[in-house]
């Protein structure tokens, strides 16, 4: 009998989401308060990217 893999890797999208948002900002500004704002977005980004063109997909 074989069993799937049912390990959730979504929280990836978010990391990468999150570091290219910050990195993103401390290219243009190294204000830590820009930086933080960056992470947020890139967040959001990941996160909208993973359950907006990535949802449906079966691994």
């Amino acid at each position: 009998m074989s069993t799937e893999n049912k390990n959730s890797f979504d929280w990836v999208w978010y990391v990468i989401g999150m570091i290219a948002g910050m990195l993103a900002v401390v290219a243009v500004t190294p204000s830590f308060g820009y930086v933080l704002l960056g992470g947020i977005v890139g967040f959001i980004m990941g996160a909208l990217f993973l359950h907006n063109i990535v949802k449906g997909r079966q691994y």
